[in-house]
């Protein structure tokens, strides 16, 4: 399981996130507040579309991933300190790239994120370790609609 320490974490490890259902509501509200764009925010202007409907917001794909992923760590973290274990302090994320948006979401589309331990790099500061992951979702029908590289920075065990 991918853990709260660098040295908990392993290259090839998988770790579900969770899974999200995209309702109509929550699409429109998205798409209003934060990427207004005609097939985001109006059916007929997505039926005119490239594609074809209504549709989500990559953004707000993206969005829900960093949720999932950030509600994982939390629940890490509570489960450790359930356990009377220390947890040590939050790290940051050092980037993300390669964001793509494979295929389009809409309403109704249950979208399940993953995660894959891509790489572990050592930091010039020795305190912290750079894990590199790859995040996906797939939908019901096991299609891949959202893919992307992210590294972040987690506590080393040993300083």
């Amino acid at each position: 399981m991918i853990g709260l320490y660098f040295e908990d974490h392993r290259i090839g490890e998988v770790q579900a996130l969770g899974a999200h259902e995209f309702t109509r509501e929550a699409i429109l509200a998205f798409a209003r507040r934060f990427d207004p764009q005609p097939f985001h925010v109006d059916e007929a202007a997505g039926a005119a579309s490239l594609f074809g409907a209504l549709c989500a917001s990559g953004w707000h794909t993206a969005s829900v991933a960093m949720r999932l992923l950030v509600d994982f760590m939390a629940a890490q973290r509570a489960a450790a300190v359930a356990r009377g274990e220390a947890v040590p302090p939050i790290g940051v994320g050092a980037g993300v790239r390669d964001l793509r948006w494979a295929a389009p979401v809409r309403p109704g589309d249950a979208i399940s994120y993953s995660m894959r331990i891509e790489t572990l790099r050592e930091t010039r500061r020795p305190q912290w370790g750079r894990v590199g992951f790859a995040v996906t979702g797939i939908d019901q029908n096991e299609r891949q609609v959202i893919s992307y590289f992210s590294e972040g920075l987690f506590a080393r065990r040993e300083a």
